[in-house]
């Protein structure tokens, strides 16, 4: 009797030293948890219980000197989807509706609609007309969550073309890829806003918890010096140019205001359709598209992208005439008007060499200033320049 007195303390102190411990560890697990991953585990919560669907704001709009719209962002719709809140029995239904109305592969859309995923994006970008279509198969079948229809921009450029290597395009997130859309995204683009929905851990929506809204803020609207008048002038004719004379490289022009240095027009030839700007944009560049591996692709569409009147280097070449007649009049070593006071004869010849005229075969005899202007007249500058040297030397 004793024997087993003692063997049944044994056992039971050996159960309250077991049950003693197991509750000190329960006491310092809950401890670590409250206090050591406490913040941690209350961030995860939280975003586990919140469905955050973003609003993109209208990115700003870009005129030009006289407040025509060059390019501007319209209304249309991004659809998502909460697959926790479809119901089992619905899923294909859905899928196949999704499918159908957009245009999308219905194996992708149903591997997405059967995720366990508290969101995930169907299509961006839709008219309103496809989403009205997707609001009323809803409607017409009862089902009234689980699917969002979200108001979202798309950027849109009423002239294509039109100074399409100045003012650039955005992505499929409205940020700006190339020209002014690029350099001044930080002002165009605006704040997102978003919409902020309770729900439980297997993303159903929590009843009585109501919708937290936090509005989109718009982009700035840009104003540029570009005249679209000028712009479009300069345009034809710098095509023209580039086509009759084959012009392999292209052609630019840039029309400057002197008296303000405003930028009126900014030309580049080839030029590209700025609502599509991953289309090639010329006949021998289409016909070769398909056979280029992908990092020409690449390399021909940063080509057509860029704005070489400004990453390109040029020599000055006869624009610099302007800076010697300007020269040479401040310092009244010659007048505009005086006739005969310069002679081509083809070419001239400086330190052994014979630089020519560009209109050698047929020299353009004797000349005013205005007249050596408008001619171009390479010797009549050469001479102008050693003629200023000599008059300051006297």
């Amino acid at each position: 009797m004793k024997n087993t007195d003692i063997s049944q303390k044994k056992r039971m102190r050996n159960t309250l030293f077991i049950s003693f411990l197991i509750f000190t560890l329960l006491i310092c697990r809950i401890g670590w948890i409250q206090f050591v991953q406490g913040s941690e585990l209350q961030t995860m919560a939280y975003v586990q219980q919140t469905l955050n669907r973003n609003i993109n704001p209208k990115r700003g709009t870009i005129y030009d000197a006289n407040k025509n719209v060059l390019a501007v962002s319209a209304t249309v719709e991004t659809i998502t989807i909460n697959p926790t809140n479809i119901a089992i029995e619905d899923k294909e239904k859905v899928a196949r509706a999704l499918s159908d109305i957009f245009e999308l592969e219905y194996e992708e859309v149903l591997k997405k609609v059967k995720k366990r995923t508290s969101i995930e994006t169907i299509v961006k970008k839709v008219d309103k007309e496809k989403a009205d279509e997707l609001r009323k198969w809803m409607n017409d079948n009862n089902i009234l969550t689980g699917i969002n229809i979200d108001e979202d921009t798309k950027r849109y450029y009423p002239y294509s073309n039109l100074a399409s290597n100045v003012i650039g395009f955005t992505g499929s997130d409205n940020q700006g890829l190339d020209g002014i859309e690029a350099k001044f995204d930080k002002q165009l683009k605006g704040t997102q806003g978003k919409i902020l929905k309770s729900t439980d851990a297997k993303g159903v929506d929590i009843e009585n918890e109501s919708e937290s809204y936090v509005p989109a803020v718009d982009g700035n609207d840009l104003i540029l010096s570009i005249d679209m008048t000028v712009q479009s002038i300069v345009e034809k004719y710098l095509k023209e140019a580039c086509i009759d004379n084959v012009c392999t490289d292209g052609g630019n022009i840039v029309i400057m205001n002197p008296n303000t240095g405003d930028i009126l027009a900014m030309a580049t030839y080839p030029n590209y359709n700025l609502n599509s700007p991953y289309e090639p944009n010329t006949e021998e560049l289409k016909n070769a598209w398909d056979s280029l591996p992908s990092n020409e692709r690449t390399i021909a569409l940063q080509q057509m992208w860029r704005n070489k009147a400004i990453t390109d280097s040029y020599e000055p070449g006869s624009t610099f005439k302007l800076i010697t007649s300007s020269a040479a009049l401040e310092e009244g070593i010659t007048d505009t008007d005086n006739s005969g006071e310069f002679c081509c004869t083809g070419g001239i010849e400086i330190a052994g060499t014979r630089i020519k005229c560009w209109r050698h075969y047929r020299p353009h005899g004797s000349q005013s200033l205005r007249e050596a202007l408008m001619n171009s007249c390479n010797p009549v500058f050469i001479g102008l320049r050693t003629k200023n040297r000599y008059s300051k030397v006297l």
